[in-house]
């Protein structure tokens, strides 16, 4: 479908990528990895068009759509969450006007054998094929569909966009690329800012979804559970593999590995052939065996291992001093902002050593939990206390907001620094992979990654406590992630930490507080345990109606239920709920009755209208025709909404 071939793309004297070839093919689906400002982020841009290549092109078949998910974008204003993704159905929306038009020229027209009135009546059927397809159930009803799939609350859809964050946005701009199927999607990091219900919806979508995917997330299990291809980009080559991520590891060190072996075997020959030629050279006895070896060493196809980038992070972060046995507690916690409390009543108790994790979806609390633990944000009600001889580190969810992008990454540090530890300023940045002339960077052109990478390098400056880390991996690769991961792990202080991460906080946390429709809930284990506990409740919901349509009913929310009704009483509603359930699905069978009635009849006018005989009547077909669509249409509307 999508061939990239002989890509090349320099920046300054050095090349980002160096003569790359790959091909995308139908339905596809492949993780593109590699590290920070390796070049994936590029390499999607021109392949979606938004930038040219150095040389080499990117060959796309005419008609070939395709849907770009960015990292930065500009995001609409002045519509709804619900208008602005239905934007996504213009092209159909369009299609619709324009059979509108062609059913209203081939009503007026009489010269039924002319090459217009044909030509016509082959754009009528495929405007019909085109919408059939495209319109399976109602464009609102698939819009609010992807939208709560995606997060967002049934009552928020009307709410304008510019209401939300920009993580909040970019959920839109992903809905609009779902809903309108391009042949190729060109997702970057979709899952930064979904929370990790969204992102098992969003998992369930692409795998079922037709369209091919090119996505680049830090989400090992997401890479996992979405592709069945892994195209690496390392130091301007890639490396293709037909396997998911986590086997593409595993075959990538058994091909290193293998190359090394056959690599050094094979010096070993060539050192005892050049000693051989080195002994003998001058022996006339031996002058033929030393000319047969020099051309045996000319015409030898000398080997090579695969250059590999094995430049890694190195943290450790300092010994935590003692602190008391309980870090935080918060006692009928409620806070929020002027006009709108966030959540009420939490009950939140964190004790010397513990790794805890707060999750939940975007908006609910998370970041608000710790404003007020950092003294940011004051209670409205409520007692929120920092246990004995607490030292807290906090690491912000967005650092472009925090870091001066005036300052450079060494003054960045030197500004804070105080005692001995400016001295090690240098070590300290080049733990994490900021050496050389990158010290020298202002935080400006820094990437996400980067940016991620020197805020945490600043809580390195002092022995802290208690770590508050609010989205730390945003942004950061796989490798230093699982290099973070494991400095955490080593940690002797004790953490809080806000990720949507499953793979970052799975062994990581033995605690987590799940924040959900304005309260906080203690859950003991970790991050396995409560995803699973969560779908089992979940599935307790399945058996309540819902006013709302669901996007996965086992992702949905599980609320309190009220005890089962017993008695006279409970055997009368169980009859009506029973008596409802048989009408509902009584009126469903009737729908589907009348649109399989409605979609023969259709069939039918277009064949005659294909081929009128004389004593058809064209305009009474036609009007017949739209009238059908009509009904065909309502049916179909009132059909999803049952179902």
């Amino acid at each position: 479908m999508v061939s990239v071939d002989d890509l090349t793309v320099v920046f300054g004297h050095s090349p980002l990528l160096d003569h790359i070839r790959f091909h995308i093919s139908d339905g596809e689906k492949i993780g593109l990895v590699g590290k920070n400002g390796a070049g994936k982020s590029t390499l999607m841009k021109i392949i979606f068009g938004e930038q040219n290549p150095t040389s080499g092109q990117v060959d796309k078949p005419s008609g070939v759509t395709i849907g770009y998910l960015s990292q930065l974008m500009e995001h609409h204003r002045g519509r709804t969450v619900l208008e602005e993704a239905m934007t996504a159905f213009d092209s159909l929306l369009q299609a619709e006007r324009e059979l509108d038009e062609v059913s209203r020229q081939l009503a007026d027209r009489t010269d039924y054998e002319s090459e217009e009135y044909l030509s016509l009546i082959t754009r009528l059927n495929e405007l019909n094929d085109h919408i059939a397809i495209s319109q399976s159930e109602p464009i609102e009803v698939q819009a609010r569909r992807t939208l709560l799939g995606l997060g967002f609350r049934d009552e928020e859809l009307g709410r304008k966009t510019e209401t939300f964050s920009q993580g909040w946005n970019m959920r839109i701009e992903l809905a609009k690329i779902l809903l309108s199927r391009p042949d190729l999607m060109l997702l970057d990091e979709p899952t930064n800012h979904l929370d990790i219900e969204s992102i098992e919806w969003l998992e369930g979508y692409l795998k079922a979804c037709p369209s091919a995917i090119l996505l680049v997330s830090h989400d090992r299990k997401f890479l996992d559970n979405v592709t069945a291809r892994t195209v690496e980009i390392m130091l301007g080559h890639i490396h293709d593999y037909k396997v998911p991520y986590s086997q593409y590891l595993s075959l990538r060190a058994e091909r290193l590995a293998q190359q090394t072996a056959a690599y050094e075997n094979q010096q070993r020959m060539i050192e005892k052939t050049e000693e051989f030629i080195n002994r003998f050279r001058y022996k006339p006895t031996k002058s033929n065996q030393v000319q047969s070896r020099i051309k045996a060493l000319e015409r030898l196809d000398r080997l090579e291992i695969d250059e590999t980038d094995r430049v890694r992070m190195a943290v450790k972060f300092p010994p935590a001093q003692r602190s008391g046995d309980v870090t935080y507690k918060a006692t009928d916690l409620s806070v929020g902002y002027p006009g709108k409390v966030v959540f009420t009543g939490a009950n939140v108790e964190i004790k010397r050593g513990e790794k805890v994790a707060l999750v939940g979806r975007n908006g609910e609390g998370k970041t608000t939990l710790i404003r007020a633990i950092t003294g940011e944000l004051q209670p409205l009600s409520g007692e929120s206390k920092t246990g004995h001889h607490v030292n807290m580190g906090y690491f912000a969810q967005n650092q472009e907001d925090v870091l001066d992008k005036k300052e450079t990454v060494f003054s960045t540090l030197d500004r804070i620094a105080v005692g001995e530890i400016r001295t090690k300023l240098r070590d300290i940045l080049g733990a994490f992979l900021f050496r050389g002339e990158d010290i020298d960077k202002r935080v400006s052109v820094l990437s996400g990654g980067e940016r991620a990478r020197l805020g945490m390098a600043k809580l390195m400056l002092q022995s802290y406590n208690f770590l508050c880390l609010d989205e730390p991996t945003n942004h950061m690769d796989i490798q230093s992630k699982d290099v973070l991961k494991q400095a955490l792990k080593s940690y002797d202080g004790t953490l809080l930490i806000v990720s949507h991460d499953r793979d970052f906080l799975d062994g990581l946390v033995d605690k987590i507080y799940e924040f959900r429709d304005g309260k906080v809930r203690e859950h003991l284990g970790g991050v396995q345990e409560f995803l699973d506990r969560r779908k089992l409740e979940s599935l307790q919901e399945l058996e309540r109606k819902s006013d709302s349509i669901k996007p996965l009913p086992e992702l949905s929310s599980s609320k309190a239920k009220d005890p089962a009704p017993t008695g006279k009483a409970g055997y009368a509603a169980a009859r009506e709920q029973a008596r409802q359930s048989r009408k509902i699905r009584e009126r469903i069978s009737w729908l589907e009755h009348e649109i399989g009635k409605f979609e023969t009849r259709m069939q039918e006018i277009e064949a005659v209208l294909q081929a009128p005989g004389p004593s058809d009547d064209i305009i009474e077909l036609t009007r017949e025709y739209l009238e059908c669509k009509r009904d065909l249409d309502a049916k179909t509307e009132e059909w999803g909404s049952l179902i």
